[in-house]
């Protein structure tokens, strides 16, 4: 069980990275600790509330990386991957480890260290951090989302911003760099997996509004794309 007081200048990002739990989590416990903005529909935490996450997020990462350990680790052998090693440094958390800085699935840095419990750190542990390397090109369907969701927390915790080179991908590590290409039109763009999506069978990633603006998506809405992870 972990506690938290907000306090003043506190984001959403900073809340669940500190409190190692995921946007969806934090607002379905403390719902009266989430507020929303009537200017413009961004969501934000309460200064002064007291917000307390239960096993959330961490723990069903766990049972899932438990109960798909053997379909993950087959998906994992097909692809060329970099084994390094991380000391634990004071402040460092799993979620944050994962996400911001070595950009790996959660689930696979918890099975790969066999953490039992994902809430406790100590630091000078050693972790074995396992990246998959660069990717073949393959095609994929896509679509793109704009300002219905623009300034909502995405997966990683921040704000979505419809301008930004980002994308939705529904398993891919938060963080991962991909590289788009029209094959019609031979235009080009890098983007950050940044949100889980879509949710629509048959579509495999979801483009901003800015990307699919440079990649001549928005009038057709859903269209193949070349993608290549970096």
């Amino acid at each position: 069980m972990n506690q938290y007081s907000v306090q003043k200048g506190d984001t959403i990002a900073q809340v669940t990275s500190r409190l190692q739990t995921d946007w969806q989590t934090l607002r379905t416990q403390n719902p009266r600790a989430i507020g929303r903005s009537k200017t413009n529909g961004n969501w934000f935490v309460r200064e002064g509330a007291n917000i307390t996450v239960g096993k959330g997020s961490f723990s069903a990462a766990l049972s899932q990386a438990t109960e798909s350990k053997g379909a993950s680790r087959l998906q994992s052998q097909r692809q060329p991957e970099k084994v390094s090693e991380y000391t634990v440094q004071p402040g460092d958390t799993l979620w944050g480890l994962a996400v911001r800085q070595y950009h790996v699935n959660l689930q696979d840095l918890i099975r790969d260290n066999n953490i039992t419990n994902p809430d406790l750190l100590e630091v000078g542990q050693k972790l074995e951090i396992r990246q998959a390397g660069p990717q073949s090109t393959k095609e994929v369907v896509a679509s793109w989302y704009g300002e219905d969701y623009h300034g909502r927390p995405m997966a990683d915790g921040d704000p979505y911003d419809m301008h930004a080179n980002t994308i939705a991908h529904k398993d891919l590590p938060l963080g991962t760099r991909v590289e788009l290409k029209n094959p019609r039109t031979g235009q080009t763009a890098s983007a950050v997996v940044t949100d889980r999506g879509p949710f629509i069978e048959g579509r495999d990633i979801d483009l901003s509004y800015g990307l699919a603006s440079k990649l001549s998506l928005v009038d057709a809405g859903v269209d193949t794309l070349m993608m290549e992870i970096l």
